[in-house]
């Protein structure tokens, strides 16, 4: 059994059908079978950067449990979803699938009397989907177990019509993963296998080729030595050939696949620690970057957690990620829209000090004399 998220290498299906079950698995291109992997991709700084701000931003965030829109007790699976581990270590193997494979799994757990105690997250490379002839989901398999779908929370990142699965970046962008890692191959593999010389022994004399290879063996035999001092004869000279880290090292292309793989994964530049070409970074645009993530790219991991998690609780409860930290990100805008709202009556400053984490005032005690 292979570690998490490297599972073991997908197989087309095949598109023949059981006359005893009707079910036809949905259809795979030859070409994923040879495409970028998960596990490859990840070799690549900028993906496993991005996938780690997503993980990072969404783990630190509380789930509260809502009834009607008013916060009340949290439900047990808000408060840990899965008892075997931490809520935000259930989080965060959450949206790394989703992030990785566009598909999360979890598989629901219940008691004697039916009640969900537990939503363990499945691998998404090991879990196929059954679906029968109209497309409908049928049943799930994942490492030789069998499950009906209501044993089965389904979530995906972008669901295309027609297919069971859903869609990640990096199963939409093979092309673009590709390309990066064989820029980042060659550019690692060029002094050693692409043939350029290190320097040139030219001669003001005209010398024929067995001359010309005694002074190639010389120089390899003499020139290795550190330090040392080589004697050439016949006019020989010796001129290095120079190349530029910038050159060797492909610097402009590499640059290029960071800002696309940002740009696939919705992550701005300056969370992937990079910077735009042509573009000035302030405290201002930082921070409308940043803002922008959270509501058009955090969000699209977010809901749909928050919805596999509701759909489990009983009556109209609901689970919703607390992101008003994350949307006022400085403690002067935080403070600044507390202000207002205590000033409008719409809240009040014990509110405030609950959503901070912070206790209750204690009064001082009076000192008499």
């Amino acid at each position: 059994m292979r570690e998490w998220l490297t599972g073991r290498k997908r197989e087309a299906d095949t598109t023949t059908s059981s006359d005893s079950t009707g079910i036809i698995p949905p259809a795979r291109s030859a070409a994923v079978a040879t495409g970028v992997t998960v596990a490859e991709a990840l070799t690549l700084p900028m993906v496993y950067r991005a996938i780690q701000v997503h993980a990072i931003a969404a783990k630190q965030l509380s789930i509260d449990t809502t009834r009607y829109g008013l916060t009340i007790d949290d439900h047990p699976l808000a408060r840990r979803p899965d008892p075997d581990g931490t809520r935000s270590g259930w989080i965060e193997q959450a949206v790394v699938s989703l992030a990785s494979s566009g598909n999360c799994y979890f598989e629901i757990v219940r008691d004697a009397f039916g009640v969900v105690v537990a939503l363990p997250v499945l691998n998404p490379l090991d879990v196929r989907i059954q679906t029968n002839r109209d497309g409908h989901t049928t049943g799930y398999e994942y490492r030789g177990r069998k499950f009906t779908p209501a044993q089965i929370s389904h979530i995906t990142l972008l669901r295309v019509p027609g297919s069971a699965y859903g869609l990640g970046p990096i199963q939409a962008a093979q092309p673009d993963l590709r390309g990066a890692i064989s820029t980042r191959d060659y550019a690692a593999a060029w002094l050693d296998q692409s043939g350029v010389p290190t320097g040139v022994l030219k001669s003001d004399q005209s010398i024929n080729a067995d001359q010309a290879a005694q002074a190639k063996e010389f120089w390899k035999d003499n020139a290795g030595q550190k330090n040392g001092v080589v004697v050439l004869g016949s006019g020989l000279g010796y001129q290095p050939i120079f190349l530029s880290p910038k050159d060797v090292q492909f610097i402009e292309a590499q640059q290029f696949n960071v800002t696309s793989i940002a740009r696939m994964f919705g992550v701005p530049a300056s969370l992937m620690l990079a910077a735009v070409e042509g573009g000035s970074q302030t405290y201002s645009n930082v921070e409308q970057d940043w803002l922008a993530y959270v509501r058009f790219t955090l969000m699209a991991y977010l809901v749909p957690i928050e919805d596999a998690l509701s759909d489990l609780m009983p009556g109209a409860q609901r689970a919703r990620f607390n992101i008003e930290a994350l949307l006022r990100a400085d403690t002067t805008s935080r403070y600044a829209s507390y202000k207002t709202a205590i000033d409008a009556g719409f809240m009040q400053p014990e509110e405030v000090r609950l959503i901070e984490g912070l206790g209750p005032i204690i009064p001082s005690k009076e000192v008499t004399a």
